[in-house]
């Protein structure tokens, strides 16, 4: 394909769209980015790459975002959405095809779910109606259905390490033995730069998979195997997606509502049975023993190049606050100043949340993360991208970087359960008198409710603040034993 093309990419903030991005910039295409919150999406792209705010559920904002495009890959579906999801997931193909078209779009590219033969779950038959709203669009347009896919970050694969990791004995009900063919990330985005290159005009689907047929069993067994850990697995009849699911919610980082979904998709069998992906393009995947070892390298680096918790449409629906009534604002400000510079100061701020904790009181923000996951929310499991580095637009356990400056600014917002919106905020600047570290809650109750809310946990919030204060300083009087700090 030519390099002066332009390519549109949307769920570049995704999993698989965020390492599409990576690949298609390396390879000097020219990329333009739909995103609803490009803030987040543009320090994670080179300054060649556009990135453009729109969204696919805005018919009106895609048509600037489509101008000139030659070929749009559409990574796209709602499954972190709330009981509507197939309407969301159809409406949004349907959106985002008619603009293609009216924009005289040449190709467009989908990822869809494997499956067929049968009954499917709501969830993977939305996928397939997304890409057959894209097929009837009378825009050329490539599908590729996928099983399991295995990468460092990927959902299955985090689900899978953190079941064998933390049980040396797991209960496994009748969905561990259907069989699948989980395909590489890397093999995954093989495919969907090749399609670039794919002559013809018409729309067709290529079903993508790994070498071997396994069960979700074989997969835990292979990663037990590479670890060296030893694993007992009791089968059981009776277990149902939904119990499935918050038990997954409590043992893994996938959150019930995700759990659900996943699970409902798992009991059908998603199997190669049209070869014609092999017969076209020059791929040939990877087996799972591959697969996980190369899994495995990249999460033992620490860092995920993408994650499926970092997409925004992970958290669920976002709600609108069109038409809800706040309160004032409420806010509690504490300030330490320490003799030291800013670029250390920081230091311990950046690298606050995920393993790290959050410098006092762990089991508390844990149980709050508890709390939060019984009730729907993402709890603290999403961890951090990277233990040291953040970029605006990160999870951070329940929260979601809003700003970042280096070594002065860290501003997080809420994504867990709330009665109104919630902020936490820490801010470093230098005085005459050394530098002064700013922590800063801010609470926008809804309501009555939120007051109450808000006043009825003051004490343990006044308790946590404080000592996670104490806790940053402490932290830096650890690694620098020659200065001094005085709270304020």
């Amino acid at each position: 394909m030519e390099r002066s093309r332009l390519i549109l990419l949307t769920g570049a903030s995704g999993y698989v769209g965020g390492r599409l991005l990576a690949a298609l910039e390396a390879a000097g295409h020219r990329v333009r980015c739909l995103a609803r919150h490009p803030e987040f999406l543009k320090p994670r792209v080179t300054p060649t790459t556009q990135v453009v705010k729109g969204d696919v559920l805005d018919p009106a904002s895609l048509a600037a975002a489509l101008d000139g495009v030659d070929t749009a890959y559409y990574l796209v579906h709602a499954m972190g959405s709330g009981n509507a999801f197939e309407e969301e997931d159809r409406r949004a193909a349907g959106n985002f095809a008619q603009a293609a078209r009216a924009a005289g779009v040449r190709r467009i590219v989908y990822l869809g779910g494997l499956g067929g033969g049968g009954r499917l779950s709501p969830h993977l038959a939305s996928r397939q109606e997304a890409g057959r709203v894209l097929r009837e669009s009378g825009v050329p347009t490539i599908e590729f259905r996928a099983s399991i896919i295995i990468g460092s970050g990927s959902l299955s694969f985090e689900m899978i390490r953190a079941l064998v990791d933390r049980l040396p004995v797991m209960i496994t009900p009748r969905w561990v033995r259907i069989k699948s063919q989980p395909i590489t990330i890397e093999d995954v985005i093989t495919y969907l730069l090749a399609a670039l290159d794919l002559t013809g005009e018409e729309s067709t689907v290529f079903e993508i998979g790994g070498e071997d047929v396994v069960s979700y069993r074989d997969i835990m067994l292979e990663y037990a195997r590479q670890r060296g850990l030893k694993r007992l697995m009791i089968p059981v009849p009776v277990l149902t997606p939904g119990l499935s699911s918050l038990w997954l919610g409590l043992v893994t980082p996938v959150y019930a509502r995700i759990g659900r979904k996943l699970i409902d998709s798992v009991p059908h069998e998603t199997v190669v049975k049209d070869a014609r992906a092999l017969q076209t393009f020059a791929v040939r995947p990877r087996g799972i023993r591959a697969a996980i070892e190369r899994a495995l390298t990249n999460e033992d680096r620490e860092m995920a190049a993408t994650r499926w918790s970092d997409a925004l449409s992970s958290r669920g629906p976002t709600r609108a606050w069109g038409g809800v009534k706040f309160g004032s604002r409420l806010v509690d400000s504490r300030v330490a100043r320490v003799a030291y510079p800013p670029a250390e100061a920081f230091r311990p701020v950046r690298r606050i949340g995920g393993r790290t904790g959050w410098y006092f009181g762990n089991w508390l923000w844990r149980l709050r993360g508890f709390i939060d996951l019984i009730v729907g929310g993402a709890g603290l499991r999403r961890g951090r991208r990277d233990p040291d580095s953040l970029l605006p637009g990160d999870t951070l356990d329940f929260w979601r970087v809003e700003a970042f400056e280096p070594d002065r600014l860290l501003r997080l917002f809420a994504e867990m359960k709330l009665p109104g919106r919630a902020w936490l905020q820490f801010e470093v600047d230098e005085d005459e008198l050394g530098t002064i570290i700013r922590q800063t809650a801010i609470f926008d109750p809804i309501g009555l409710f939120g007051l109450m809310y808000w006043y009825a946990l003051f004490p343990v919030h006044s308790l946590v603040f404080a000592g996670m204060l104490r806790g940053i300083v402490k932290a830096l009087r650890k690694e620098n034993q020659n200065w001094g700090a005085i709270q304020l």
